[in-house]
This record gives structure tokens, C-alpha cells and sequence, in this order.
């Protein structure tokens, strides 16, 4: 009954995910259009993404500062934060019609999706096993890229105004907040935390070896993974010369981050568990960094050759994205893991703000053809600092991977890698 009972609310919990996330890549998924009726350059248009990635730390960070996930029921947090999304969404939508007001409302929403990520996060391990839960962040990572790819189907299913584009997503968000405080309850491996918030450890875990080689290897995917979400579809219409439509790149962008972001998620939280956490995140660092090398060869190549292509790519990049979190949390003073987590989420997602803002320039430089190979840098120090990390890895203990058989927590257990101070 226990294991049925999990099984259901995690995926209501990567439902909340999908609808929720939908409104992150909204605005992105509509800026061609927005360049056309603002007159707005394309590096203007970036700050439609980047606001939200700033949003997004600020969020997380006054997350922990306020100890929000301890004074509200987590569910009730998500679903406010999923409410607020939408709003947001819906009131770009609706009333604004230039920049500098789209940029500070989607600051905002990136504020609100600081309480939707992390938190499902917490929810999602508050239902499974210490054991299983690469494959449970798996499922949650691939959610969030399913949702982070909606917006690009919703374009691609017709010549739709970007207003309701915008607002379609914002629907969903909606949804995504009324099934979070209706059907999503905490799991038994939620425990309140034995300790008080220790902020200094944000500086201190850096002077560990395994926590610091674990956040250099998520610094370097998350260099990779927002950069090229946001600018593929501009790779994709020059590869074609501009013949490409919107509607075709749109399906292509969710067939890449959606299909192959889903598959590589739950297979990278399968990996995880079954060959160790710094072996399945070097495996895919190594292979997304392969696609960045290849990319100027493949900018070419068109209709099948190119869509295995970016299936592979969109797979690999995010497929280490929620071993990093599980790793970080197996690797730190299990007191303080809300601050651990909430560090590198921050400076991971700084990152993506430079990364989102050089790869245009450098792209205006040497050509699309030619500007993903500035993300390299990233998978490549991700996998030299995955390979030290296992050669320090610890004897591992023979664990039950029968999820009928787990037993629940009792109350103090220490050994649970997420605790209620998260976020």
C-alpha cells in the first residue's frame, strides 16, 4: 500500500512539475516574434531567459534566508509559488508591450519558480528511499524539461500571437498550483531538521574535497545546459539558411528538450543508482561535450541525420542533472544539506546568465555554426572533476533496491539525504 501510495504521489508531483515549469521557456519559445513587433534586438531579447535565471537565485536564496520551506506546508509553498508563476505569465500576456516591463515581470516569475523546482525536489525525496533516489530526481529532472519544453509545442501547433502562446502556458501553471495543494501530500521520509540553518557552510563545504569536486562538476553542466536551451532554435534556423519555419523548429525544440531531455533524465537517475553517481555524470558530460565538438560539422546536416543528432544532445545534457543534487546531498553534513543545495543552485544558475549572454557575441564573432563550441569548457572540467570524485569514492555498502521491502523512516533518522531545511 506504502509503495502504491509513493508511486502515486510522485507522479503528481512531476504533474505539478510539467504544468508549472511550462511558463519558464514561455517567453523564449515567442522572442522571433517579439523582435518583430518590439524591435528588439536579439541580444536585447535574451533578457526575457536571463531575467528569469536571476529571478531564480534570488528566489532560492531568500528561500533559505526567510526559511520558507519550515513555516509553510511544502505542498501549499508549491502551489502558491505555481499561482504566482502564472499570474505573472498571464499578466505579461495581457498588458505589456515592450521590454523593460516584460523583463522585470519575468524576473518575478523566475522568483515564484525558485518555489516550484527545489520544493518538488524536497516532495520527490520525501517519497522515495535514500537507495532509489537517483531514479526519483530522474523523474523529476525529466519533468522539468518536459514542462521547460511545453511552450515550444504550443508554438509549433500553429501560427498562434504570442500573447497566447504566453498564456496557454500560463493555463497550465494555473492547473499545475491546484493539483499541488489538492492531491500533493509530504512523504514519510520527510523529518524536520535537528539543526539550525548554518549560511557560513555555503563557504565552508568548498573546503571539502567531494562536496567541492561535486559542485565544480554541476557548475560545469550547468555552464552547457541553459545556453544551449535558450539559443538552439537560432542554430537550427541558420543551419537552414532561414528556410526552417517557426513551427518546425518549435517541434523540434520539443521533441529535443522534451523527448530526449525525459529519456535521458530517467535514464541518467537509472545510471545513478545502478553504476554510482560521478560515473553516470561523467558519462554524460562526455557525451554532451562530444555533441558541442560535433556541432559545426552537424550544422549542416538536415532532417533525420539532424534530429538524432539533437535527440542525443538534448538526452545527454540534461541526463546528469540530477545526479549532481543526489551526489552533493550523499556528500556534505547531513545538518546543513538546504544551504548545500541552495548554493549550488544559486551559482549554477549565475552561470547560466553568462553563458545565455556570450554565446550570441560569440556567435555575431565566428557564426551559429561555430558558437556552441564555447560551451565545451563546461563538460569538459564537469568530467575531470567526476573522475577525481571517483577515485575518492568511499567502500559501498550492498544496499536492498526492493522498494517493497524499504522500511519507513523513523523519527531522527540522519541518514536521509534531503531534510526539511531545503530550500
Amino acid at each position: 500500500m506504502h509503495f502504491e501510495r509513493a508511486n502515486r504521489q510522485q507522479a503528481l508531483i512531476a504533474l505539478v512539475q510539467i504544468l508549472g515549469l511550462a511558463v519558464w521557456f514561455s517567453a523564449s519559445a515567442v522572442v522571433p516574434t517579439l523582435q518583430r513587433e518590439w524591435g528588439i534586438s536579439a541580444a536585447a531579447g535574451v533578457w526575457l531567459t536571463a531575467s528569469v535565471q536571476v529571478g531564480f537565485v534570488a528566489g532560492a536564496v531568500a528561500s533559505t534566508v526567510l526559511s520558507l520551506a519550515d513555516r509553510f506546508r511544502p505542498q501549499v509553498l508549491l502551489g502558491t509559488c505555481a499561482a504566482g508563476a502564472a499570474l505573472t505569465t498571464a499578466a505579461l500576456a495581457a498588458f505589456v508591450d515592450s521590454l523593460l516591463p516584460a523583463i522585470a515581470i519575468r524576473f518575478l516569475t523566475g522568483v515564484f519558480l525558485a518555489g516550484v523546482y527545489p520544493v518538488g525536489m524536497k516532495l520527490m525525496a520525501s517519497w522515495s528511499a535514500p537507495a532509489l533516489r537517483g531514479k526519483a530526481f530522474g523523474i523529476l529532472i525529466g519533468a522539468l524539461t518536459l514542462g521547460s519544453a511545453v511552450p515550444h509545442l504550443i508554438s509549433s501547433m500553429g501560427d498562434l500571437p504570442w500573447r497566447n502562446v504566453m498564456a496557454s502556458a500560463a493555463a497550465l501553471a494555473a492547473t499545475g498550483a491546484l493539483t499541488a495543494v489538492v492531491a500533493i501530500r509530504p512523504g514519510p521520509y520527510a523529518e524536520t531538521a535537528s539543526a539550525r540553518p548554518n549560511r557560513r557552510y555555503a563557504l565552508a563545504m568548498f573546503k571539502e574535497q567531494r562536496p567541492k569536486l561535486a559542485n565544480i562538476g554541476y557548475f560545469g553542466h550547468m555552464w552547457e545546459l541553459y545556453a544551449l536551451w535558450t539559443w538552439l532554435p537560432m542554430y537550427l534556423l541558420a543551419s537552414q539558411g532561414g528556410k526552417d519555419s517557426t513551427l518546425q523548429t518549435g517541434l523540434t525544440m520539443f521533441l529535443t528538450m522534451g523527448v530526449g531531455g525525459v529519456a535521458g533524465a530517467l535514464f541518467g537517475g537509472w545510471a545513478a543508482d545502478r553504476w554510482g553517481r560521478p560515473k553516470a555524470a561523467a558519462m554524460a558530460l562526455a557525451v554532451s561535450g562530444s555533441c558541442c565538438l560535433l556541432s559545426p560539422l552537424m550544422f549542416w546536416a538536415e532532417g533525420i541525420p539532424m534530429l538524432i543528432f539533437l535527440l542525443v544532445w538534448g538526452a545527454a545534457v540534461i541526463a546528469d542533472s540530477g545526479v549532481f543534487s543526489t551526489s552533493l546531498s550523499e556528500n556534505i553534513d547531513p545538518r546543513y544539506i538546504g544551504t548545500a543545495l541552495t548554493t549550488q543552485t544559486a551559482i549554477g544558475f549565475l552561470l547560466t546568465v553568462v553563458t545565455i549572454q556570450l554565446v550570441p557575441l560569440f556567435a555575431a564573432i565566428v557564426g551559429w555554426q561555430y558558437a556552441f563550441v564555447l560551451l565545451l569548457p563546461g563538460p569538459l572540467i564537469g568530467v575531470m572533476a567526476m573522475r577525481r570524485l571517483a577515485r575518492t569514492e568511499p567502500p559501498t555498502r550492498k544496499v536492498n533496491h526492493d522498494p517493497h521491502s524499504d522500511p519507513l523512516p523513523t523519527q531522527g533518522r540522519t541518514d536521509c539525504p534531503i531534510v526539511a531545511n531545503d530550500y
